[in-house]
């Protein structure tokens, strides 16, 4: 172990700031760092295609002459039947990929997917709202689906002392990429002839809409090419299967009989089902304030730039503060740093109550990109060392279906308290129950006897396992 150690940091002898640095931020491993190259990879899509351009040029150019309420119930619509798909595939194909020892092929597939439906984009012209919507449920089923199997990869690459960091570490890069891409695309979009592209007025369609679709363009190469070092430095895990698993059963009937089985078998986990409770809750308030954050701004008068500057804003001031999450970890465990996470978010919920300015808009971003990364990337860490390894793609099968459903009811309380009060104020408080009663589910977890049932039961029925790869089991 001490002589791999040395082999994988050779390149870095002579330097020793730098393994030290890499040790501490939890990519020591070329396998480590390039499994975090995929957030830096796929942000992009989420910050450029899901957050901050492709819902501007839906409205606008593909949704033209409709107005803009029909425009955001079709968006919304599309992003619901993308989830709604993926949701119910999730743990079905996580189950399949463990069976058949095949979490990097099916990462492919899902990664190919959601590549081509971003470079189909470009050519989304004016009108084109019904192409524009179904290129929008494929990349969300190609993004989301590939997410499932890149969790998964976690705990098979990385050390129970580590895996806390390295999830973090994946974030910070994500918010890195996905800020510095966004950051490229806005200025195409706002200053076009410093990119030589077309500019000023009187621009045909084609000409106007140029760099918006160039934006959509550079977002599938720029996923296609970061994603290249997970697929060859990540190696692949093997299945570990029961003997009576391979007695001549096709994968489909036992990967159902499988799925079944780990259904049951998740609560028998309790520390890692209660986790997952907790996530659902906890996430669902996490989530209504992403999903929410620029439509309750706009409703208190906020200009459009100064929303911008924010998303950007989030972007990078979450790139240290994920690596530090992933450090408070390591010295006060996962769990205390999340409920200090779900604190702030209780403050930020606050504060937003009392926004009235750009400045108040702002200060909550910042506050926002302190804590989002770091919760969301260690409830993934924690979760993974909660569950067996040998089974990690099927539970982060369930895992994707929960991240998915839990942005249903806060919203949905949004809307109701806006109705009855006329005002999105009181809908912003009433947020804090999620964190409330998500954080008081997630300090019952006893992260120890998890961790102890989890890797018990990798070891339970020893003597009926075997190993074998994906191209043993698939003819």
């Amino acid at each position: 172990m001490q002589d791999r150690a040395v082999k994988d940091l050779g390149p870095t002898i002579g330097k020793p700031w730098l393994p030290r640095a890499l040790d501490a931020l939890g990519l020591s491993r070329p396998e480590l760092r390039a499994w975090a190259m995929y957030d830096w990879a796929n942000s992009a899509m989420v910050c450029t295609i899901i957050t901050a351009v492709f819902p501007i040029y839906y409205s606008k150019v593909a949704c033209a002459g409709l107005e803009p309420s029909v425009a955001s119930r079709q968006l919304a619509i599309a992003t619901t039947i993308g989830m709604v798909i993926i949701a119910v595939l999730s743990p079905i194909l996580g189950a399949f990929a463990d069976y058949t020892a095949r979490k990097k092929k099916l990462l492919a597939v899902f990664l190919a997917l959601g590549v081509a439906s971003v470079a189909g984009m470009y050519f989304i012209h004016t009108g084109d709202w019904v192409l524009a919507s179904v290129l929008f449920i494929l990349a969300n089923i190609g993004a989301n689906g590939s997410f499932v199997f890149y969790d998964a990869l976690l705990p098979h690459i990385a050390r129970d002392d580590e895996i806390d960091r390295v999830s973090t570490s994946g974030y910070a890069l994500g918010y890195l990429g996905g800020g510095l891409l966004l950051a490229l695309n806005l200025a195409w979009y706002l200053k076009p002839t410093w990119f030589g592209l077309p500019g000023g007025p009187n621009l045909s369609e084609p000409q106007a809409t140029l760099p918006m679709r160039l934006a959509f363009l550079s977002v599938a190469i720029w996923w296609l090419v970061f994603s290249i070092p997970l697929f060859r430095r990540v190696p692949e895990p093997k299945a570990v299967l029961a003997l009576d698993e391979l007695r001549g059963e096709s994968p489909i009937r036992a990967v159902l009989a499988r799925l079944a089985e780990t259904s049951r078998e998740l609560r028998r986990y309790r520390q890692g089902f209660l986790m997952l409770l907790a996530f659902l809750i906890y996430n669902d308030g996490i989530g209504t304030i992403i999903r929410m954050a620029t439509i309750y701004g706009t409703e208190m008068g906020i200009d459009q730039g100064a929303m911008i500057k924010a998303i950007l804003l989030v972007q990078f001031v979450g790139i240290p503060f994920s690596f530090l999450f992933g450090m408070l970890a390591g010295k006060i465990g996962a769990k205390r740093s999340i409920l200090l996470g779900l604190a702030a978010y209780t403050g930020i919920c606050i504060v937003g109550y009392f926004m009235r300015t750009e400045e108040d808009f702002l200060i909550l971003a910042i506050l926002v990109g302190m804590v989002q990364g770091g919760t969301q990337a260690l409830s993934r860490s924690l979760f993974a060392s909660l569950i067996p390894r040998d089974k990690s793609g099927e539970y982060f099968g369930f895992f994707a279906v929960v991240e998915k459903f839990a942005g249903i009811f806060g919203p949905l309380l949004f809307a109701v308290i806006n109705t009855l009060s006329g005002s999105s104020r009181g809908a912003i408080l009433g947020v804090i129950g999620f964190f409330a009663v998500g954080g008081l589910l997630l300090w019952m977890v006893d992260v120890d006897e998890g961790r102890r049932q989890a890797r018990a039961g990798e070891t339970s029925v020893p003597a009926k396992i075997v190993h074998c790869s994906g191209d043993d089991l698939i003819q």
